[in-house]
């Protein structure tokens, strides 16, 4: 039966509940067809916490301020739509609205499916996600609105936390107004204090949402000394002797690693150098009680560790354990619940010999493989080998699955408290595989996994712009953190038909034999790069591309904006693609300057159409990645050092 008139109640005012009622009401008013009266009273379908409504059943959950829950019993224009806390309500009205129909193919504009209904059918669901920690961190190059359309995007699709990295995130913008890497967009770099701002922006619209807000991260081995760290930047060696004290000894010398001060380790068996970041961390977390999570970093960087009488023979992490548990008392006397993250990675990936966190509750540890393979998903573990010998400076990290849990469980054996997976499946592996198609499988196999490995969920470190062909990886990890057991192909076959249409099917199966032709396993280098296999498969990308163009050509005209752009960048996509496969299928001839030749080529078409692909392509990350397989002299494909 149609609704002539669809009353809304709000019966907890809250910010962020009142912010999904309005969301509630806008999308409600685009869904229903013919239009009816909203009105904002009533009793139709009513909207708060859990508690305000006495006949729902409140679920257990370990920690509500964390832990999501939800509540829908809605037939029609009445019922309830109820959260465990105001980020829950807010997360409820999306699958709410998700069952009606309503797909968030990507962030920003022209990247709704919104479906015309002329009823509202009965939905019954009360759910706990299956993890608590689903986040995404800042990275790549970005624009203040690719930021905000992010933030906006994500709870839609089940997420429930973001991470701006370093103090202000300055590296990141300034990577995108400076225009590094395309020439031919005018630049500017940008000061410190507009990099705040941008910062403080996002941070209203993850608070107008309730999302969990991670901090910082980045830094504390520079900014405490007075040495500049805002990014990944060379100075020169003008080192002040009190700055200089306080360097790692490495060979000998205190310096900074390969000109890096963001890459420096320092000499923390000085007391005092443990005292100056603890205190710098403490007073930061005082001041900024809008960080629901800190993250507290050592140095980028690897076999990087200082070397002197103080230092040579305790571990790394030992150390790291010291000042963990000298931040947690300095926490407690300033009464700040604030949590803390601390990493296990590189070098820190082996455990602590003698030290132990006092308090677990306080720290989140977070696993970050950032060596890993991307060729075989956490949920396919085989047998756990056992950890190789430390040895300061001369360690080799690990690359297989198995490998790399075998530091995971060494940690949880000595840090019960929670944690979860830091990974990069989309920071620079995504370019491995062109068509999205293997990217996505393992992103939900990694998601399904987590908890088998003890992990708590995922933040993804990765470039915000990563829905270039599709939005799918990033649809199946929001959709599998929340339920670990949706069926995959379900979910794939769905998107394709909301981003799409009708050929979202035949579209899923151009993508699956991009993917098979470009081969990710050989992107990756981890098959000779020289490879007459290899050649005749990429020698197929551009006949597949030009074949499937009348497919892309009729879609083009589409009526609906959300799909009519899907197939404006696939068309981008499939020129961009054949234009790769002759530079990748040059360098498997062993062809060097062919190869060079036709990379210049792509990077010159991504270049001129950055203005209509930026909402969805890092062009600054596409090339910084793959630009030196193309100019390098040895066979092996390789990825920036993070």
């Amino acid at each position: 039966m149609s609704l002539t008139t669809l009353r809304i109640r709000c019966a907890n005012d809250e910010p962020v509940i009142r912010f999904a009622v309005e969301e509630l009401r806008e999308y409600l008013g685009r869904v229903l067809d013919p239009p009816v009266e909203i009105a904002p009273d009533g009793d139709g379908i009513r909207i708060g916490l859990m508690a305000d409504f006495p006949e729902i059943a409140q679920p257990k959950v370990a920690d509500p301020e964390f832990d999501d829950a939800i509540h829908i019993d809605v037939d029609g224009g009445r019922g309830v739509i109820a959260g465990i806390n105001p980020r829950s309500v807010l997360l409820a009205i999306y699958r709410y609205l998700t069952e009606l129909g309503c797909r968030w193919v990507r962030p920003g504009a022209g990247g709704e499916f919104v479906p015309k209904r002329s009823d509202l059918p009965r939905v019954t669901i009360s759910e706990t996600p299956s993890y608590r920690h689903r986040g995404i961190c800042i990275e790549g190059a970005v624009s203040v609105e690719h930021v905000l359309d992010t933030i906006a995007w994500m709870p839609k699709v089940g997420f429930n936390a973001y991470f701006t990295q370093f103090r202000e995130a300055h590296t990141f913008f300034e990577r995108w107004y400076a225009h590094e890497q395309n020439p031919l967009m005018e630049g500017h770099p940008i000061s410190v204090e507009r990099a705040r701002g941008y910062t403080a922006r996002a941070v209203e619209e993850i608070e107008k949402r309730g999302l969990i807000y991670h901090a910082v991260g980045h830094g504390w081995t520079c900014e405490p000394f007075g040495i500049g760290g805002l990014g990944w930047n060379r100075v020169g060696d003008d080192i002040p002797d009190e700055t200089r004290q306080y360097l790692a000894e490495v060979n000998g010398r205190r310096e900074f690693w390969q000109g890096y001060p963001i890459n420096t380790n320092l000499c923390y068996g000085n007391p005092e150098v443990r005292r100056i970041i603890v205190q710098e961390i403490a007073e930061y977390a005082e001041k900024h009680p809008e960080v629901d999570v800190l993250h507290f970093w050592l140095a980028d960087g690897s076999n990087n560790h200082c070397e002197c009488e103080l230092c040579r023979d305790t571990r790394p992490s030992d150390f790291y354990v010291m000042m963990l548990n000298d931040l947690d008392e300095q926490l407690a006397k300033k009464s700040l619940d604030t949590r803390i993250v601390f990493l296990i990675y590189v070098d820190l990936l082996w455990p602590p010999e003698r030290e132990r966190i006092a308090n677990p509750d306080r720290f989140i540890l977070m696993f970050a493989p950032i060596t890993r393979t991307y060729s075989a998903s956490f949920a396919a573990t085989g047998p756990i080998p056992e950890l190789p010998t430390f040895e300061r400076n001369k360690l080799a990290f690990p690359k297989t699955v198995e490998e790399n849990v075998a530091f995971l469980k060494a940690w949880q054996d000595r840090f019960p408290g929670d944690s979860f997976d830091f990974d990069y499946h989309l920071v620079w592996d995504q370019y491995n595989d062109p068509g999205f198609t293997q990217t996505s499988r393992i992103i939900y196999e990694d998601m399904k996994g987590l908890r088998d490995l003890g992990l708590r969920g995922l933040m993804s470190c990765q470039a915000q712009r990563a829905f270039f062909p599709t939005g799918l990886p990033m649809t199946a990890m929001g959709r599998a953190l929340w339920d670990r057991d949706l069926d995959f192909d379900a979910l794939a076959d769905d998107h394709f038909l909301s981003a799409y249409g009708s050929d979202g099917r035949l579209c899923r199966e151009y993508l699956r034999k991009l993917t098979d032709l470009f081969d990710p396993v050989y992107m990756r280098g981890e098959k000779p790069a020289v490879s007459e296999e290899a050649s005749e498969k990429l020698r197929r990308v551009g006949r597949l591309a030009r074949g499937f163009m009348p497919v892309i050509e009729r879609n083009l005209g589409s009526p609906n904006e959300c799909q009519a752009r899907s197939w404006l960048y696939l068309k981008h996509h499939a020129r961009i693609c054949a234009l790769l496969a002759k530079a990748y299928e040059a360098r498997a001839r062993d062809d060097k300057a062919a190869a060079h030749e036709a990379w210049e080529k792509v990077k010159q078409y991504v270049r001129e159409n950055e203005s209509v692909l930026h909402p969805v392509f890092d062009v600054f990350f596409f090339i910084i990645t793959l630009d030196a397989r193309f100019s390098i002299l040895d066979t092996r494909c390789s990825i920036p050092d993070a």
